[in-house]
């Protein structure tokens, strides 16, 4: 009896390092997903101030409306990629590049619209 006792020796050491490193596994993951969510709320933000600063100047006309949206967007360091004025509302669609190797896996996209009350 005491042979087989003897013979796993070291077993609880290789299931710890296993346990551990699918913990860090799991926390890799977790910080990539929260980078992700991060990307994601970025470009819904830019895209409701890009589609505000539209919508307050869209008396001007459309296309001064989209440059103010543009410059928006440009500031907060996402891609306009598309503007357009629908009776009085303004409609903008944006994209955020996420960080890392996230990148290759697409951008996030968000849409919004604003117009008068």
């Amino acid at each position: 009896m005491t042979a087989f006792i003897q013979g796993d020796r070291g077993v609880a050491t290789v299931w710890a390092a296993v346990g551990i490193a699918a913990l860090a596994s799991l926390g890799v993951f977790g910080l990539h997903l929260g980078e992700d969510l991060v990307a994601r709320h970025h470009a819904e933000s830019a895209a409701d101030l890009a589609a505000l600063a539209a919508a307050a100047h869209m008396v001007i006309g459309e296309q001064y409306a989209c440059s103010q949206a543009r410059r928006v967007t440009d500031r907060m360091h996402v891609t306009l990629v598309s503007c357009r004025a629908s009776d009085w509302d303004v409609l903008v669609d944006v994209a955020a590049q996420p960080p890392g190797w996230l990148a290759s896996l697409g951008a996030a996209t968000a849409r919004a619209r604003a117009g008068p009350a």
